[in-house]
């Protein structure tokens, strides 16, 4: 039995070029539809259904003024500037973006939980419970017990976690922690809600918890001694600190007369 003849090579060339300009075309024909299927109005966006907490924002306002700023259908709207665009409304912490097949979008979104005014009273920032600065309308804040921070730029977290370290340690003494500062050369200072304004110096915080503990072990007897409300007091001293008490003027450890007694 004769063996086929072999096929010349320009013969070979132009089959594979047909099968390959078929596949192409096909993959053409293929992606005009879904182009054309993407574009019918069945894919345009209807609804955005809005989840989470919401305590400053409404779903409803927040839908009237977020869709606006929405370009696309269900196929071909960008996650990720959505998200940036619920994001930058004021309280919103963070945003997950979701489509619903066919024509919706779902939205969860958390918003911010002030623990504290971040910088003077007044101002238009906060902290939120994650250590993280924020800006928003003090008016909305139903808190109104909110404590003063303030530092560095970039510190929020960290003095943040210092309130929430010292300020229980205030509590025993029936006194409240109002406002804490680290100060540009990383020192401490804190005031209570008496107005008493209190040095705490620098170091870790395990070494301002050690020294705040001595202090407030014994400052209870000392102002009942007295009977005088603190002033003041300066825990910058190794082995112990000075305090100023309302009305009493006597001599300092330096013997200056600025009304200190130190311990």
């Amino acid at each position: 039995m004769p063996l086929p003849t072999p096929l010349p090579l320009d013969v070979k060339l132009m089959n594979t070029f047909s099968v390959v300009l078929g596949l192409a075309f096909a993959a053409m024909v293929v992606a005009l539809g879904v182009t054309w299927l993407m574009r019918q109005s069945l894919f345009s966006l209807s609804a955005i259904r809005v989840q989470g907490d919401l305590l400053h924002n409404n779903a409803v306002t927040l839908r009237a003024n977020v869709a606006p700023r929405l370009a696309g259908n269900f196929f071909t709207v960008d996650l990720g500037a959505t998200r940036a665009v619920f994001e930058s409304v004021p309280w919103v912490r963070r945003a997950v973006v979701q489509r619903e097949f066919p024509n919706r979008l779902r939205v969860v979104l958390q918003e911010h939980k002030p623990a504290a005014i971040w910088g003077a009273e007044g101002d238009a920032r906060l902290v939120n419970t994650f250590g993280e600065v924020f800006e928003a309308n003090q008016g909305e804040v139903e808190a109104e017990d909110l404590p003063v921070l303030s530092g560095p730029q970039g510190q929020a977290q960290q003095v943040l976690q210092a309130y929430q370290t010292l300020a229980p340690m205030f509590d025993e003494t029936d006194a409240t922690l109002e406002q804490l500062q680290m100060t540009g050369q990383g020192g401490w200072r804190a005031q209570l809600d008496s107005g008493a304004v209190i040095e705490l110096g620098h170091g870790t915080l395990d070494e301002i918890k050690a020294r705040t503990s001595r202090f407030i072990a014994t400052v209870t007897q000392v102002s009942s001694r007295y009977g005088r409300d603190l002033e003041s007091a300066d825990l910058r001293y190794g082995n112990g600190y000075a305090i100023r008490l309302r009305g009493v003027t006597t001599g300092s450890p330096a013997d200056k007369d600025d009304g200190k007694k130190k311990r």
